[in-house]
């Protein structure tokens, strides 16, 4: 289906994320991320003997663990960053198949993600569907929009890269492989 017409996002105070003010990361929790990469390996034994990249969602501490929260519920299963961020940090892009760790804002791990299907578009190009999987908000296409312009300048300020209409989006579905959830 294709995207909604565009509506230019304006700051809407209902919406908290968009009043967001970047954080500095608390240093990643390596014992949490390794104990969880073990307690993966023990029900996926052919997983990698040392433990994929962890991550945490958003740039502050609010955003970062409503979002594990709803992945950690089975509300959230996708997640949409810039291209920008990849290539500012040398990164690859995700791949389907590819295993991390997500953390808390503090940097500890809870839970492991498996990629199922990476999508790359324009900001424009984003579906009501895919709005739906990111499990945000009210879960619309003007919500999704709202938040992540406001995120994108957030994330691209200074670097001359300016948000858009036309702004490269990594929009990328996934699964919680650990803990499972009678687990969780």
């Amino acid at each position: 289906m294709p995207a909604l017409p565009w509506v230019e996002p304006t700051p809407d105070p209902s919406i908290p994320s968009t009043s967001a003010q970047t954080e500095p990361s608390p240093p990643e929790d390596v014992a949490s991320v390794c104990a969880m990469w073990m307690d993966f390996r023990e029900v996926d034994p052919s997983a990698p003997e040392h433990a994929p990249p962890a991550w945490h969602f958003c740039d502050n501490r609010a955003d970062a663990d409503e979002c594990l929260a709803l992945v950690l519920a089975g509300k959230k299963r996708a997640t949409a960053a810039s291209a920008h961020f990849f290539a500012a940090r040398a990164e690859p892009l995700p791949k389907a198949g590819d295993l991390s760790v997500v953390t808390n804002f503090d940097g500890e791990a809870a839970c492991v993600l498996r990629t199922l299907r990476v999508t790359v578009l324009r900001m424009d190009e984003v579906t009501t569907e895919m709005a739906a999987l990111e499990g945000e908000g009210d879960g619309s296409l003007a919500y999704w929009r709202a938040v992540h312009w406001a995120y994108y300048a957030r994330e691209l300020a200074g670097t001359g890269v300016e948000v858009s209409r036309a702004l490269q989006v990594v929009f990328e579905e996934f699964e919680v492989v650990w803990p499972l959830p009678e687990e969780r």
